[in-house]
């Protein structure tokens, strides 16, 4: 079982969320946060493999928890899960560990494929943040 953490703050996006990644009968939601305050504490509690993270949150954004959460908890791998991307944003979560960046508005076979992929060792990135990338000449390993 892949164990996932999601930390959104819109109750429809995250609702969303838990029942596709639940349905897939391989992938358990162990904990859900409507803040980056709240990441910290609940991926040290239940040591997930995968962070699914929103940027913008209340109290603390995403890219800060990223961070928090990279020094840690290293071994649980981070994917930006976003509906408004910017080519500063993509290469900031690279920066900060991210396994990968997926857009809210694709296809949700993409969002489990990525969480597979990122809980396998991969990485999960989406065209339009792989352009970013490759335009700032840093490609994702």
């Amino acid at each position: 079982m892949i164990k996932v953490l999601i930390a959104e703050d819109n109750d429809l996006v995250r609702d969303s969320v838990v029942g596709l990644l639940t349905a897939t009968g391989d992938i358990v939601v162990v904990s859900e946060c409507t803040d980056g305050d709240e990441v910290l504490a609940e991926a040290l509690r239940t040591c997930p493999d995968v962070v699914l993270m929103d940027m913008a949150m209340r109290r603390m954004g995403g890219m800060e928890a990223l961070h928090l959460l990279h020094e840690s908890c290293p071994e649980t791998r981070v994917v930006v899960l976003t509906g408004t991307p910017s080519a500063s944003r993509v290469r900031e979560a690279r920066a900060l560990g991210a396994a990968g960046f997926l857009l809210k508005g694709n296809d949700p076979a993409e969002l489990i494929t990525g969480v597979r992929s990122v809980a396998a060792g991969g990485t999960a990135w989406s065209p339009p943040a792989l352009a970013y990338l490759d335009a700032g000449s840093t490609a994702p390993q």
